[in-house]
């Protein structure tokens, strides 16, 4: 069974259809849309700040999504997938965008739609990731354009992790 707690008298919220795996964590001030999921060991942890996650997006295996108090909320949008042990803490992710494995999203950082971070990349506090472009290293920069495949992958990664979530239901 999940963990899922309030924090200081505010409960996750959480959309139809949302599959939690059964030792993710979910705790505090967290929305979570519409058919998404939280994946084996991910933890949510809304206790210091907000977190608001959109519709048909994914949190997947080990990721960590957390705040900054009295500084940061973290938004992510729709159809967004965070890669395996990725951690996403107090910034703005928008829609259609893929944070790759073990990349770190910080504070204040602004993620635009369509958007591939890197695996294991690193964006700063405050950098702005601009929209159909991949970033990469550490610090992470803007590499090149997306290209008409991976917009299409950018596409279709939430439907499979909709399908998988499926599998467990």
């Amino acid at each position: 069974m999940p963990l899922i707690l309030p924090v200081k008298d505010k409960s996750p919220q959480l959309g139809a259809d949302v599959f939690i795996a059964e030792n993710a964590t979910i705790v505090g001030d967290v929305t979570i849309g519409n058919n998404c999921s939280v994946w084996f060991n991910a933890v949510v942890r809304g206790d210091v700040n907000s977190i608001t996650i959109g519709n048909e997006s994914n949190i997947q295996d080990g990721a960590v999504i957390h705040a900054t108090y009295l500084k940061a909320a973290t938004l992510i949008g729709n159809r967004v997938s965070v890669g395996h042990n990725a951690i996403v803490h107090g910034c703005t992710v928008h829609d259609n965008v893929l944070i790759g494995m073990g990349a770190i999203v910080m504070d204040k950082a602004i993620v635009e739609p369509y958007c591939i971070i890197a695996a294991g990349s690193v964006v700063l506090e405050n950098t702005h990731c601009e929209s159909g472009h991949i970033y990469a290293g550490a610090p992470a920069k803007k590499i090149k354009p997306i290209t008409d495949e991976q917009r299409a992958l950018l596409n279709k990664l939430p439907d499979n992790y909709v399908m998988y979530a499926d599998w467990f239901k």
